[in-house]
């Protein structure tokens, strides 16, 4: 709680927190990660570096030891966190496809992978072992939008759901709304689900250091009466 106050104190006097803050959003962000990737910019900071080995290593083992064949990630940005993953199927979506573009040339000869639209309807019912979502909820700044991803979200995954996203509710930037996600899952999906653990961050947010750690943790759930 001290941690979130600190952001959240933080984002006030730089004016990115709170009503006003809502007022200066982005209109649509899809249309904003369309253009972020055309303009030639990556998927953000929490894609590369130690933040990246973070997320690969938690999630390279779980599948390793919960034999995870498939894995659907809704939100694949520009595929750089994807260079560390270790899954024995793949399948990425995207709101742009400027990204899926990036992807698809990046793993061109990796036939393991493959990457679509997130409207694609002839992949809407796709499903897996294990679906993901990395620093995506947070950037989900409309509320249909937001419903929508979280529905397919837990849809896609046969057993497992793996969430990596901060967790409390506050307007951060122009194209970042935190939300508390989990206020969702007890409402909609609990019958079903139920947290299986939730990991910190190896590197919680730190304003002096914004780029090398993060507000976000891992929260795993898995499928309830799993056999």
């Amino acid at each position: 709680m001290k941690l979130i106050k600190k952001i959240k104190t933080l984002l006030r006097k730089t004016g990115l927190f709170g009503k006003s803050a809502k007022a200066e959003y982005i209109q649509s962000s899809q249309d904003y990660w369309e253009q972020r990737y055309i303009k030639n910019k990556n998927s953000g900071a929490g894609s590369y570096g130690r933040l990246a080995d973070f997320k690969a290593e938690l999630i390279n083992d779980f599948v390793a030891t919960h034999n995870i064949y498939k894995v659907i990630e809704l939100g694949c940005g520009d595929g750089n966190q994807l260079q560390l993953a270790e899954y024995p199927q793949y399948i990425g979506f995207d709101v742009s496809k400027k990204a899926i573009d990036l992807c698809r040339e990046m793993f061109a000869d990796d036939d393991t992978k493959q990457f679509f639209l997130m409207d694609e309807d002839a992949r809407l019912n796709e499903k897996a072992d294990l679906s993901i979502s990395l620093d995506v909820i947070y950037h989900l700044i409309e509320d249909e939008v937001f419903e929508n991803y979280m529905n397919r979200l837990f849809n896609c995954s046969n057993r497992y759901v793996i969430i990596y996203s901060s967790n409390y509710d506050g307007f951060l930037a122009k194209h970042v709304m935190s939300r508390k996600f989990t206020d969702w899952i007890t409402e909609h999906v609990s019958q079903e689900w139920h947290l299986k653990s939730l990991v910190k961050n190896r590197f919680p947010f730190d304003k002096s250091d914004p780029d090398n750690t993060s507000i976000s943790d891992f929260y795993i759930y898995e499928k309830i009466n799993l056999k």
